[in-house]
């Protein structure tokens, strides 16, 4: 971290001050073995003509305010040091394949002077004392932790080197340490910190002071690592929620109904259902019908059987045509002029159409609800919300209510919400019995979490080779905010009738932003139409109003006769997003002879701290558009990215490319072919056959990831950053290689399905086999 000055590292010798070392506080906790806790805060030491007066979120953006609010409970993050010299630390957020366990590893490895391989990273279970300091969203886990974590280790190291010196009778300044063992210079005596375990535990609960390696000393922080897990997920070891052993917990699933949020008026087989084989208990729940069995192909078996009457929901009768009314009645009126003597303008709207959250994993939660406790076992972001919203729905007091956090398959904002593990404690608490409760996947594309369809209406204006105003209006159904801050009271603040609105307002405001020098620049949200289930789907808002923009962009260069490049960087406002502008055009070799058809699109995006600039290259000629290939989408084909990203400091840069290729992926499927179609109150894209999210034949064989040097002492976000950059650059690059901007997304929304839409009540399988293949 860049500072001035500060105190030698607790134990060491004095080293000469300079940049980068920083003095922090932190706390030795009463245990019978070494246990540290993080720090509480600082300790004391030392171009354009028509310029944009900068935005909210470049003064002080969503991450910021999530960082800010973890830090009066930063101290309960502990490290433990155990007899067998590993360390253990609980992280207070969820895995769901974006590599934090690793990079927090990489954390404690380097200021502990300790293996990877003997540093065990585990997930808490919801702790409420740690208030909004376990919500896991807005690409904040390695921001607000880095330097909490570190602290905790450098406290732990400071203490084995106290615990040595006593041991061998020498002074601190002699010793060092090396791999989990301490050194002696003078001697050449040595202790492992295992031995030093118990010895450098305190009686007392102490604070201490220590200060941070300076970053050019960073021998793990920065270097690519593979991901700690990575063995047990490709060999089948590793345990997620549906591996979870709980004696007596059956398989349960919920017939749910036709259309979004229907209700179960009556049921006409309940008795017939519950004598069909293996099923041992069939109750009716707030979301439908459930049926516990001895094996996932009997509950399927039993949820097809079932005869239910269902109440209307709550987007009875509504489809994409309703919902754009509804959307285009609802927008903001734009306030400058399209026109007058000397200006001129581009002014567009465009459409962002539904599209699935479901991760790979389907939705799923293990419950065992007991007359005065319960258990719960789920990969949640927002675990404290979850142990107090069902607390409150099963009657107990949260104390009672037990919630650990399992690793997850996936989420891209998904797992925000708890709704699977509220429904399988209400499914054991009818039954009495434990349960593992799992979604059909089909219902996971129905009745689950959507990022919701949208409008963004783009006025810009312009004279004279200058950009004088730029407006958006982004208009929106309404995004769920209901998981809050991570904990109750701004959960349910959230959904409050005007709250809602205002969360919304203020998460928008938090997260967009302008890069480029645009004179009078506005962006402003609204919302309407709460019936759908919507949510944070990775990157919230910026995906659809940064491919908005950069596609306006496009045509102000168009129109102004500059080179798509070459306007953009006279425009910008900051250096870094220059740099990786630069970059992408230099590795991607920007403005090369294409073929007609073919084209290259540059987009970049600032957010949470971090820049990302991508060059996409993209062939929408018939003969390659016009290829059958079965099952799979047809379309354009992205034949290149290169992407450069700055998140400051890259604490595992191995990860951030992998994440960069994550979010490339879906930059490229809501682009081009990705979407949920809504017809009479129900979508009708029922699994990852009908959804055409990006397939093997439309990743492009040319990818290359640049992770830019260090800029600054600390790491930004990463996890969302690249979804949106990717999405603006392929839609540029179909816009140049068709010669017609895109104003709806994706482009293939509007052609025909390709496929028979699933029933809303499929027809029972075969057999019992055949359900399993077709459900999952």
């Amino acid at each position: 971290m860049a500072a001035h000055g500060g105190p030698p590292r607790e134990g060491t010798a004095a080293e000469p001050e300079g940049i980068g070392r920083r003095r922090f506080l932190g706390y030795v906790v009463a245990a019978s073995t070494l246990t540290v806790a993080a720090s509480l805060g600082e300790g004391t030491a030392a171009s354009a003509a028509v310029p944009s007066v900068p935005g909210p979120a470049e003064i002080y953006d969503l991450n910021d305010m999530l960082t800010h609010a973890t830090l009066p409970t930063a101290g309960l993050i502990t490290i433990r040091l155990d007899p067998d010299g590993t360390a253990s630390f609980a992280l207070p957020r969820a895995e769901v394949g974006q590599g934090i366990t690793t990079s927090s590893a990489m954390l404690i490895a380097e200021e502990l002077d300790l293996p990877l391989d003997r540093i065990k990273v585990t997930l808490a279970d919801a702790r409420p004392e740690l208030l909004f300091n376990q919500l896991t969203g807005g690409s904040n886990t390695t921001i607000s932790t880095f330097t909490p974590i570190r602290v905790a280790a450098a406290v732990a190291r400071g203490r084995l080197l106290k615990a040595a010196a006593l041991e061998l009778g020498e002074t601190v300044e002699s010793l060092t340490t090396k791999t989990g063992t301490i050194l002696s210079t003078a001697t050449g005596r040595s202790l492992t910190y295992g031995e030093l375990a118990a010895k450098a535990a305190s009686l007392a609960t102490a604070q201490v002071q220590v200060t941070l390696k300076d970053s050019a000393d960073f021998t793990v922080i920065g270097t690519p690592r593979r991901r700690l897990d990575a063995l047990d997920a490709v060999t089948g070891r590793k345990r997620f929620a549906m591996d979870v052993k709980v004696p007596g917990a059956l398989p349960a699933m919920i017939c749910r109904p036709p259309t979004i949020n229907g209700t179960v008026r009556s049921v006409e087989n309940l008795a017939e259902v519950r004598a069909m084989p293996g099923i041992t208990d069939v109750v009716t729940v707030s979301t439908g019908v459930a049926v516990r069995g001895r094996t996932f192909g009997q509950c399927i078996d039993a949820v097809r059987a079932l005869k239910v009457t269902w109440a209307p929901g709550t987007a009875e009768g509504k489809s994409d045509a309703t919902v754009l009314d509804e959307l285009r009645r609802a927008e903001l009126p734009l306030v400058v002029p399209p026109l007058d003597l000397l200006t001129k303008a581009v002014d567009e709207r465009f459409t962002f159409h539904f599209a699935s959250n479901s991760a790979l994993e389907t939705n799923c939660a293990v419950a065992d609800v007991r007359e005065d406790s319960a258990e719960i076992w789920a990969s949640l972001k927002s675990p404290i919300v979850a142990q107090e919203q069902i607390a409150l729905r099963l009657g107990l007091p949260p104390g009672a209510v037990k919630v650990h956090v399992t690793e997850g398959g996936g989420s891209f904002g998904r797992k925000l919400f708890h709704d699977a593990a509220a429904e399988a404690a209400e499914v054991s608490q009818a039954t009495g019995k434990p349960v593992r409760l799992m979604w059909h996947r089909t219902d996971d594309f129905r009745q689950g979490r959507v990022h919701p369809m949208s409008t963004s209406r783009v006025r810009a204006t312009y004279a004279l080779g200058e950009v004088l105003t730029y407006e958006q209006r982004h208009t929106s159904v309404a995004t769920d905010f209901g998981h809050g801050l991570g904990e109750i009271i701004t959960a349910e603040a959230a959904r409050l009738p005007v709250g809602d609105l205002t969360f919304s307002e203020t998460i928008f405001a938090l997260t967009q932003q302008s890069p480029y020098h645009f004179g009078v620049t506005t962006q402003l949200l609204a919302e309407t139409d709460k019936g759908f289930n919507t949510g944070s789907m990775r990157n919230i808002y910026s995906p659809n109003v940064r491919c908005a923009q950069e596609l306006v962009v496009d045509e102000l260069a168009r129109r102004m006769g500059k080179d798509p490049y070459r306007f953009r960087r006279a425009f910008l406002k900051d250096d870094r997003g220059r740099a990786v502008l630069d970059k992408v055009a230099e590795v991607g070799d920007w403005g090369r002879e294409m073929p007609a058809g073919t084209a290259q699109g540059i987009a970049l995006h600032p957010e949470y701290h971090g820049w990302v600039a991508v060059l996409a290259e993209i062939d929408c000629r018939p003969e390659t558009t016009g290829r059958k290939i079965p099952d799979a989408y047809t379309g354009p084909r992205v034949t290149k990215v290169v992407c450069a990203v700055d998140v400051g400091l890259a604490v595992n840069p191995r990860g951030l490319q992998a994440q960069m290729m994550g979010g490339i992926m879906d930059g490229i499927a809501i682009t081009l072919s990705s979407s949920l179609h809504l017809d009479n109150g129900h979508f009708l894209e029922g699994s990852w056959d009908n959804y055409r999210y990006t397939r093997q034949w439309n990743t492009p064989p040319e990818l290359e990831i640049v992770v830019m040097p260090p800029t600054t002492g600390e790491p930004g976000g990463a996890g969302e950053l690249a979804v949106a950059g990717a999405m603006a650059a392929v839609a540029c690059a179909y816009g140049r290689a068709t010669g017609r901007m895109p104003r709806s997304f994706p482009v293939n929304h509007s052609e025909p399905l390709g496929f028979e839409p699933k029933p809303t009540v499929p027809p029972i399988p075969a057999s019992p086999a055949d359900g399993l293949d077709r459900a999952f």
